[in-house]
């Protein structure tokens, strides 16, 4: 439970600040940075209790990494959506905002090369920096993963919202940012990417188990 606990608070702790910051833009051109930074020391607070996740793509890289146990993939990524959802509820129901969204974001066909590489780099910068025996002691997992995210928001925030992950994606559709029928420019990038991204990792580290 405690594992679970923590893949909610950090999930939704990001979203809120995604919510608050980069869709309703309550600090600007900053936003990016305050997103990366809230995702930074979220994964420094909660690896060492649930890993860290606060992404349903990335739990489905762990697993196929194979060290996560299959078992917990669902309860994780229900505990992630909730986390996601419940934050987009907060933030317009106590009005967090300065100003109000602008409506649904025209997701086109770079949103779906967009989300698919960014995704891709994440899941491949986690799998090397916090589950490579080689690297397990290191002290800047955290931001290197948090760098993927920030270099990501900041490349093409303005094409696919920047989501890289199905949870926040989520959450913009509570939001009311992207529409249900094109969330699949989102989704299905996104865990192609993360599972692509799994087995190169598995390839090149000839793990076979």
């Amino acid at each position: 439970m405690q594992k679970l606990i923590t893949e909610f608070i950090g999930t939704f702790l990001l979203s809120f600040t995604i919510c608050a910051s980069g869709l309703y833009g309550s600090v600007g051109a900053y936003a990016p940075f305050v997103i990366a930074s809230n995702l930074m020391v979220m994964i420094y607070a909660g690896r060492h209790i649930s890993g860290g996740h606060y992404n349903p793509a990335i739990t489905i890289s762990i697993y196929l990494r194979g060290i996560f146990d299959k078992n917990e993939i669902l309860p994780y990524i229900i505990m992630q959506i909730i986390g996601a959802v419940l934050a987009v509820l907060v933030v317009d129901k106590f009005s967090l905002s300065s100003t109000t969204s602008s409506g649904i974001f025209d997701l086109g066909q770079e949103a779906v090369i967009a989300e698919f590489f960014f995704t891709f780099a994440l899941a491949y910068v986690v799998l090397h920096v916090a589950t490579t025996e080689s690297t397990l002691d290191n002290n800047y997992y955290g931001a290197a993963i948090a760098l993927v995210v920030l270099v990501g928001a900041m490349t093409v925030g303005d094409i696919s919202l920047a989501s890289f992950n199905p949870a926040v994606s989520s959450a913009l559709i509570f939001s009311g940012k992207i529409s249900l029928i094109d969330s699949w420019m989102h989704f299905a990038p996104q865990f192609i990417g993360a599972i692509l991204a799994t087995y190169l990792y598995r390839y090149s580290h000839r793990i076979t188990s």
